[in-house]
């Protein structure tokens, strides 16, 4: 099937970025402005995203030679290169967070190359290669509408949090939108069908929200210092009422409809709006560019 460079007018852009968590000053432990349930929140999802973009690398770089449209590759090409940076600057934030006491971080933080991202690779190679790429295709639509959420919203801006680790999301969150097509694109690409694609998109739509909760909670069960019943559960209640969880399954639930399509979803303004912030003329991470 032939694709179009459809998404954000061109190719997603590798940006080579060097992040400084906790320099000059360091970081506190509940480092979005002692809000424990926020603070933990995005601890496990930036532990979570070193692994995931190598396994969605992988998926993509298996079914490379039978990418014949010349567009698609360098599309292909650009999103491995962003997904390798995500992960590489996430290492760097998940090492500091380890090292200020977040305990889940710790396990899927795991060095490249290592024993366990092997029997990862293992397990991959007994799926077969268009299972693995629908997987990808689900989690990065998932990803993009949280990405959506994180730049347009003004509350969860506003959040009073570590800047350095709201520029890491910000720029996470822009790349993500500009490349939120290709593993897609890619899927159909290479023959696979919309009923394996609705299919694996059936866990991540009814479970992780509830999976995520339980593991926050695990991980505030690991701090002693977050031990506030009463606190907890309040902000827990604003999470989930908040703009980064409120109506998501929702919008994910586009994704089971036949025929859909990532670009339906128009995140091109948003995505310009944010180019010219982060990496315009006067953008408020230039400085961070190697």
């Amino acid at each position: 099937m032939a694709t179009s460079v459809k998404s954000n007018g061109g190719y997603p852009r590798v940006r080579r970025m060097r992040f400084r968590f906790g320099d000059p000053a360091p970081m506190r432990k509940h480092y979005v402005e002692d809000d424990i349930v926020m603070s933990h929140l995005t601890a496990l999802l930036s532990s979570a995203f070193p692994p995931g973009e190598e396994s969605f690398i992988r998926s993509v770089r298996r079914v490379s030679g039978q990418i014949t449209d010349p567009a698609l590759k360098k599309r292909v090409a650009g999103f491995i290169g962003q997904e390798a940076m995500h992960g590489q600057q996430h290492r760097v934030l998940n090492d500091k967070l380890v090292q200020m006491g977040y305990v889940l971080v710790r396990i899927p933080n795991f060095p490249a190359d290592s024993w366990r991202e092997r029997v990862i690779i293992r397990a991959e190679r007994l799926i077969p290669a268009r299972l693995h790429l629908a997987g990808t295709a689900a989690a990065e639509h998932y990803t993009a509408m949280l990405a959506r959420r994180v730049l347009s919203s003004p509350e969860l801006q506003a959040l009073p949090a570590d800047q350095e680790v709201r520029n890491l999301l910000n720029w996470h969150a822009l790349e993500e939108l500009e490349h939120k097509s290709v593993a897609f694109d890619v899927y159909r690409a290479v023959g696979g069908t919309e009923r394996m694609r609705i299919g694996l998109m059936i866990f991540p739509y009814v479970g992780a929200i509830p999976l995520v909760s339980a593991v926050v909670l695990l991980s505030i069960l690991t701090d002693p210092s977050a031990w506030r019943p009463i606190e907890v559960a309040r902000q827990s209640i604003a999470v989930l009422r908040g703009p980064l969880v409120k109506g998501l399954t929702a919008e994910v639930r586009e994704y089971l409809r036949p025929g859909f399509h990532p670009d339906d979803l128009d995140t091109e303004p948003l995505v310009r709006r944010w180019q010219r912030e982060l990496f315009g003329a006067d953008g408020e991470l230039l400085d961070r560019v190697r």
